[in-house]
């Protein structure tokens, strides 16, 4: 990645990211990719971080809808925004991962287009009182040949005014800027111009996605941290201990240690083996000595295993999900309560995130709107985008059920309520639909009144 340092000197501008952040987001990013430091030929990996993040994305997005609507302008960002819906759960786990991800719009021809930019290739230059990002810098970056094209997109907004510059470098490294080119140098910058500014600008012109975990890395920085920031010792602590349980079977290979005698020999005067996985050929000094021998340890797996699960309990514990999401479900007999406290804790998570890409995509959704204003992609209007996120993996739905029917029946959930809450309706259609209910109650009592004893037969 172009390093803070290099970014800071050629446009001039102060980066807000500590050292210690910039470290940590190397660390995640590598532990995601499977280029954790502690890999080497005898520690695999178990790509437990990559699982995580995407049990994560999984969960808060397995189900989720939504819905633009109120105009001509929201049928237009609906049609331009489910590009990004086919994305999302890979959206979410990138920033889980990494602690967070931006959502940019462009304008693309007669459409919006939206890069997912990863947060190791954005640098937050601002931050308004509420920790928002309000100025950033963008790199995008393309491979022709041996040299290496990348361009640095600023964005910076002051009071409505917003400015978006760009710059544009050529070199023979990706991790190196080298020397200023024209943006029409590279064809697909030609149509970039290299400064715009926009008036009457409310928010940025992003999304930023930021992962909804304390930040106890750098606890002064408004970024967001990595799902598994806490657990990295416990990661490596797994591959560690996996890598041991794989060796145990790989060692402990049954074998036949077989005197040289017992075999034929090559032009080279080598042992012919029948089979190399299960001879071995070995030299006991004279015909009388040992001239068989079998290797058949006992193997520790159980042992492994179980430790391999504890590391894998604490990890879960660590990342905020429930027991048994990644180790083993029947390892530990768990009381009613316990299974209740466990499940709550991935429910909190998944809402917590939910609420945090909701927010993001809110704002990208005004930023597409914005783009579609400037290029007069679609008639004005005002727009309303809606969010749905089924909870039924998380949620025993049937047992939800059961109780909020017993709180109508007791008086204390009122049936508009009930019908919000479990057939996942708005106010004004449950109102609706009890109102037919009860009137399709009414006109079948006066039917069963009007009915003759003979009509009946």
């Amino acid at each position: 990645m172009i390093g803070k340092t290099t970014i800071k000197e050629k446009l001039h501008t102060e980066i807000a990211i500590s050292d210690k952040m910039m470290t940590a987001l190397e660390l995640w990013s590598a532990m995601y990719e499977n280029r954790a430091s502690w890999l080497t030929q005898d520690i695999v990996s178990t790509n437990l971080a990559a699982a995580v993040s995407s049990e994560i994305g999984r969960l808060v997005t397995i189900e989720m809808q939504v819905k633009i609507e109120g105009s001509k302008r929201a049928d237009y960002l609906a049609e331009q925004f489910e590009k990004v819906h086919e994305h999302i759960r890979e959206v979410v786990e990138l920033g889980a991962a990494k602690g967070g991800i931006m959502l940019k719009p462009y304008v693309s021809g007669k459409n919006i287009a939206v890069d997912f930019i990863q947060a190791d290739q954005f640098f937050p230059i601002a931050f308004d009182g509420n920790g928002n990002i309000i100025s950033c810098v963008f790199v995008d970056q393309h491979v022709r040949g041996d040299k290496h094209y990348t361009r640095l997109e600023q964005h910076e907004l002051k009071g409505t005014e917003y400015t978006v510059t760009n710059k544009a470098y050529k070199s023979d490294s990706r991790d190196v800027l080298g020397s200023e080119i024209q943006l029409t140098d590279f064809d697909l910058w030609v149509d970039i111009e290299p400064e715009a500014t926009i008036q009457n600008i409310e928010k940025p012109l992003f999304g930023y996605f930021k992962y909804p975990m304390a930040n106890n890395v750098d606890p002064a920085s408004p970024l967001g941290v990595s799902c598994f920031s806490r657990a990295v010792k416990q990661i490596q602590q797994a591959d560690v201990q996996w890598s041991d349980f794989i060796w145990e079977f790989e060692s402990g290979r049954r074998a036949l240690f077989i005197d040289v005698l017992a075999f034929g020999k090559d032009a080279n005067g080598k042992p012919i083996l029948p089979q190399k996985r299960l001879y071995r050929a070995i030299e006991s000094g004279s015909a009388e000595g040992e001239f068989f021998q079998e290797w058949t340890p006992t193997l520790r797996e159980q042992n492994l295993l179980q430790g391999f699960n504890a590391i894998l309990r604490q990890i879960e514990f660590l990342c905020g999900l429930a027991y048994g999401t990644i180790s083993d479900p029947n390892t530990v007999d768990r009381t009613a309560t316990e299974i209740k406290t466990t499940k709550q804790r991935s429910y909190s998570t998944v809402v917590d995130t939910q609420k945090s890409l909701t927010r993001a995509l809110d704002d990208l959704i005004y930023a597409m709107d914005v783009w579609a204003t400037l290029g007069k992609l679609a008639p004005k209007g005002k727009y309303s985008a809606t969010y749905d996120y089924d909870d039924s993996v998380i949620v025993d739905r049937s047992a939800q059920f059961t109780e909020d029917l017993r709180l109508v029946t007791t008086q204390i959930m009122s049936k508009v309520e009930f019908r919000m809450r479990n057939m996942r309706e708005d106010e004004a259609t449950a109102r609706k639909m009890l109102s037919m209910a009860v009137t399709e109650t009414e006109e079948q009592a006066k039917m069963e009144q009007r009915m003759t004893p003979s009509e009946e037969v």
